[in-house]
């Protein structure tokens, strides 16, 4: 006893009490630069709430009140009112960034954007288009600021804009520029005119009268035009026009732009002003700046962009090329990140990949995620913890280090992925859950909710109910069925195309999404599986094959696959693309080496990878596939096997692979 009170109260080496000073002050530091945790809007065991006389459930955000949000602000109910307010709030600071390579970004101010649009769109006008819901205006380019001032052109005189993804092939522009009798194109380049010239001299569209071209073109592509019965005209000259209008008249067309219909992707789907806007319930500030990468025609990009406009925030486009992207992001810093989780899923391989070459580093690397992930399920988001400083930093710096939310959407993420970069990156990130027939959204998760596994509560702009699939057995009475949205952010219909829209919108305005959704006891939404696309094997089991990929594509050498089957077959096959990046590495862990076609004839260790991944992720054995052939070109949109919004075209995959389909089903037998 003697001997223990001795070495309790016995003096201390002066080393000992410094280490426990520095000890008691690191902790002090922590505990007072440790952020208060996020305030969360509402009950996140509860964040739904039943609709009266209706199935349906809405944001609990909406309690004690039963209108759907329209518009978050009294000023700004249509998309020109919207930027109105932007150039308003911001008292005329930078809206559009943009770069070339090297150089540092460029500013144009709210103003300089407005009056732009309103020259553009005046002397279309002068050109003699009517400046009404009845005139269809295409913009075919990649994402830059002149793309953002054809748009606002046309909502400043009631036009419609019909985005066209830069990557559309011939036939498919063809189509969309008859169905929508679009005279006039706004295209970017000189090589995306001659492609719309080359359509034109075949004899096609005969519709289209006008090219405006943003950027400088050679003196022959007129002459070109000229013989086909097309103006190619430069973007700059449109500008000096001016159509004769008085105040009075221009106030007119604007006012009207509240109900005009906003054709956004190839199939026609048609959206209004009020669409737009209702969908926007996030608010940035003028201080936010946020990257446009991903295609303007995809309305998950231009839902963000309204958001950013309409707090007076600003957007710096990337340089064309996904490739800088990396360098693009250093230089712009940007505070708001929209992504597809096909990025994410780089960020976090990358990640692994260099923790995966020492045991020692794997181990601190995940310390450092449970460390973090468990201040996050607090609610407590920060990036200047001592394992930011540590570990994290350089992921974060490669994303410009300044990035406080993210927003991902347009496909599912893995759990896993989402919560490893909810710790790593130091940021908010949501998950968001749509289709462009409801304007790119309809449900967000909360702030302050660190679950994942499921797509968040309804937006405040309309209601979720699920309905019976009798032949998938999902039953609305268990909590599960297909998605169904209601609400002020769902579609008029698919323009000239009213036997498509009744299978879209039943009588009483509810989208059929054709996804397979779950109540959460915490009142989420959580995606299980799909209706379309699914069919019957020859036992009878239903298969719904995206749902199968979405699980296969997180195998480190996988970067896509293609699954099939049909009602002749019990079991099902794939088309595997290996990651190029990764099957070298992989291939070398098993001795194996030499060109990625010599690797791809390696097929069974990426299957035993996939099966695994099958069992983790609760596939049922009809469910996992039984042979896969490997493939070393990417499905593209270029190729034809992807759509512009990058979902496999399962149709085209299927005839390209029907040889190495049926040789996979004969090894089988």
């Amino acid at each position: 006893m003697d001997f223990l009170l001795q070495a309790l109260f016995s003096p201390l080496p002066t080393p000992a009490i410094i280490s426990l000073f520095a000890v008691a002050a690191a902790t002090l530091f922590y505990l007072n630069s440790r952020p208060a945790p996020l305030r969360t809007p509402a009950d996140l065991k509860r964040q739904t709430l039943g609709v009266k006389v209706s199935v349906a459930r809405k944001t609990a955000l909406l309690k004690g009140n039963n209108n759907l949000i329209r518009y978050c602000y009294d000023d700004a109910t249509t998309l020109y009112e919207v930027f109105q307010r932007g150039l308003k709030v911001s008292g005329n600071g930078p809206c559009l960034g943009h770069r070339k390579p090297g150089r540092p970004y460029q500013w144009l101010k709210y103003r300089q954007v407005s009056d732009r649009a309103e020259h553009l769109g005046s002397g279309l006008l002068h050109r003699g288009l009517k400046p009404n819901t009845d005139t269809f205006i295409g913009i075919f380019a990649q994402n830059r600021p002149e793309w953002i001032i054809g748009e606002l052109a046309c909502y400043t005189y009631s036009m419609v804009a019909v985005p066209l993804y830069d990557t559309l092939g011939p036939e498919a522009l063809v189509f969309i520029i008859d169905r929508a009798e679009i005279s006039t194109v706004l295209c970017d380049n000189q090589g995306r005119a001659e492609t719309l010239l080359q359509n034109r001299e075949g004899g096609q569209s005969p519709v289209l009268k006008t090219i405006v071209v943003m950027d400088s073109f050679d003196p022959e592509l007129v002459k070109r035009g000229a013989q086909c019965g097309v103006d190619v005209v430069s973007m700059q000259d449109v500008e000096v026009l001016r159509a004769a209008l008085s105040d009075t008249e221009r106030l007119s067309l604007r006012e009207e732009a509240q109900t005009l219909l906003t054709l956004w992707n190839p199939k026609g789907a048609m959206l209004t002003h009020e669409n737009v806007v209702s969908n926007t319930s996030v608010s940035p500030t003028t201080q936010d700046v946020s990257i446009s990468f991903l295609p303007l025609a995809h309305m998950f990009e231009r839902v963000v962009q309204t958001v950013m406009y309409g707090s007076g925030a600003r957007v710096g486009f990337f340089q064309g090329d996904i490739r800088l992207l990396p360098d693009d992001m250093k230089a712009l810093r940007p505070t708001i990140f929209p992504v597809v989780p096909r990025l994410l899923n780089r960020v976090y391989d990358k990640v692994q990949s260099g923790a995966a070459a020492s045991p020692f580093k794997k181990w601190l690397l995940n310390f450092a995620v449970e460390r973090k992930y468990a201040e996050v399920k607090e609610g407590i988001v920060r990036n200047n913890s001592i394992w930011d400083k540590l570990i994290f930093h350089k992921v974060q710096e490669s994303l410009g280090g300044r990035v406080r939310v993210m927003v991902t959407g347009a496909a599912p993420i893995s759990p896993s992925v989402l919560n490893f970069l909810r710790a790593a990156l130091g940021c908010q990130i949501f998950e968001a859950y749509g289709q462009t027939e409801c304007t790119a959204g309809c449900t967000f998760t909360m702030p302050g909710d660190a679950t994942s596994g499921h797509v968040g509560a309804p937006l405040p702009c309309n209601i979720v109910k699920l309905v019976d699939v009798e032949e998938m057995n999902y039953f609305a009475s268990n909590g599960e069925g297909e998605v169904c949205i209601k609400g002020v952010n769902v579609f008029k219909g698919y323009l000239k195309d009213p036997e498509k829209t009744t299978e879209a919108l039943d009588e009483d305005r509810w989208l059929h999404t054709g996804d397979i959704g779950k109540w959460l006891p915490s009142g989420v939404l959580k995606i299980i599986d799909r209706k379309k696309n699914i069919f019957k094997l020859a036992q009878g089991e239903y298969i719904a094959p995206e749902k199968i990929e979405n699980v296969y594509v997180r195998s480190g050498p996988v970067a896509q696959v293609f699954v099939h089957g049909d009602s002749l077959q019990s079991c099902l096959v794939a088309i595997v693309v290996p990651d190029p990046d990764v099957l070298p590495g992989f291939a070398k862990s098993l001795g194996c080496q030499g060109s990625a076609e010599d690797l791809c004839k390696r097929t069974k260790a990426i299957l035993s990878d996939m099966t695994k991944l099958g069992r983790e992720a609760g596939l049922k054995s009809f469910e996992q596939v039984k042979d896969v052939h490997l493939h070393p070109e990417q499905f593209t949109i270029e190729n034809g096997l992807l759509t512009p919004t990058l979902k496999a075209k399962r149709a085209e995959l299927k005839a390209l692979f029907q040889p190495q389909i049926d040789t996979l089903y004969a090894n089988i037998q």
